[in-house]
């Protein structure tokens, strides 16, 4: 297998040093608009036979189809925000290549009823393009990253091996992380984290559908594993609502993230003040996106490793009945301790968690284990494999009973 990962930022280094220590690809190639970047990956990991870089700007689609056909890449990894999605998603078909992302297409609120009725949902742009898709007989895997990710297998797994009958599943998110030296620091890219925390949050209910809140709503604390504890979880806007109920049968799915007050606080200002427009204004002789200024003046989450501390955990809370019909609660979940991430990968927590999961998906496709042709998610394939594959990377998933 031939893979072209479209991004050399934190996730996309990330995963190239998880892919080192594997045999399932020929060769990947690392491809950035800054052609720095995803050089001095390469040059990092010292395998240049196996590992390449190129300078590609993800924005112009007529480039990515080019750049898939000099790498002759069978699959191509999406790990740019999700605003290059289009371009990136409509090349691979164009150029006969399997897709993988980590966050879908973005959503745009309803313009009279936003915190009430859906408009343009995640993944819409390229869930209508599914039949084109399976048509042609190629693949395009939508979320594939922790959350949605992991989470999504998590669902699936709990649908196949642990339930009868699901009444919702709840994928919930928190952490203990600190970072020294920093009053707001955000783990992951500021761009996504602004996306997924100011639009309206997405809940999809059986016989109603999906529909929106308004962000932060409907608190809850939340007991995480492994030393992390209780944390307050609020809705947010995700993609594994969008996913779910697509494949597994359940009552309810929602999505709630343990962002913090402080950190809530700082979001609410941004947006007050109209920083997270994506709209370019005239500063002087320039024109700059007022999010694209946010972004500039906060530090690179994948240069926040050193500083920082704790566990971050992904997980999927699951209620309903056991396959002996009675009542179950279990969260399935995954956890990364920093210290181990930044000592085995030199990778911080948040990003390594996002990247280890489509070198576990590519490599689940290379094998045969997984396979498929459309747009389909996570939920779509079977979960053990996965499982399997997280445990022999060294680092199982664990399963919580309340």
């Amino acid at each position: 297998m031939r893979i072209l990962v479209v991004g050399a930022g934190g996730v996309g280094s990330a995963f190239a040093a998880i892919a080192q220590r594997r045999s399932f690809f020929e060769r990947i190639v690392l491809a950035d608009i800054d052609p720095g970047r995803p050089q001095a990956v390469v040059d990092s990991l010292g395998e240049h036979d196996r590992f390449g870089s190129a300078r590609l700007d993800a924005s112009d689609e007529d480039a990515v189809v080019r750049l898939i056909a000099d790498v002759k890449a069978d699959a191509v990894l999406n790990a740019t925000d999700p605003r290059f999605n289009p371009q990136i998603f409509d090349a691979c078909l164009r150029a006969r290549a399997t897709y993988l992302d980590m966050a879908m297409t973005l959503s745009e609120p309803h313009p009279v009823h936003p915190h009430e009725e859906t408009h343009v949902k995640l993944g819409d742009y390229q869930f209508a393009q599914e039949e084109n898709w399976r048509q042609e007989g190629l693949l395009a895997l939508l979320g594939i990253g922790t959350e949605p990710g992991a989470s999504d297998v998590f669902a699936r797994y709990a649908a196949d091996e642990l339930f009868s009958e699901i009444d919702e599943v709840g994928i919930r998110d928190g952490a203990n992380l600190v970072i020294e030296g920093y009053d707001f620091a955000p783990t992951f890219s500021i761009w996504t984290t602004i996306e997924e925390c100011l639009n309206p949050p997405v809940i999809w209910e059986r016989g109603r559908g999906w529909f929106t809140t308004a962000p932060f709503s409907e608190p809850e604390v939340f007991d995480f594993p492994e030393g992390i504890g209780p944390v307050e979880c609020v809705n947010v806007e995700h993609e594994e609502v969008l996913l779910v109920p697509r494949w597994i049968d359940c009552d309810r799915v929602t999505f709630k993230y343990g962002l913090g007050d402080e950190f809530i606080a700082v979001l609410k200002t941004i947006h007050k003040l109209g920083l997270d427009a994506t709209q370019k204004v005239r500063v002087r002789d320039v024109e700059v996106a007022p999010r694209d200024v946010v972004a500039a003046t906060l530090p690179d989450p994948m240069t926040l490793g050193d500083r920082m501390t704790g566990k971050t955990c992904a997980g999927t809370l699951v209620t309903g009945l056991g396959k002996d019909g009675t009542p179950r609660k279990t969260y399935l979940y995954h956890v990364v301790d920093n210290e181990w991430s930044m000592r085995e990968y030199g990778s911080q927590a948040v990003v390594w968690q996002t990247a280890i999961n489509p070198a576990i998906a590519l490599e689940l496709l290379a094998s045969g284990d997984w396979s498929g042709t459309g747009v389909l998610g996570p939920e779509a394939f079977p979960a053990q494999p996965f499982l399997d594959k997280l445990a022999e990377y060294g680092s199982p998933h664990g399963v919580l009973e309340l």
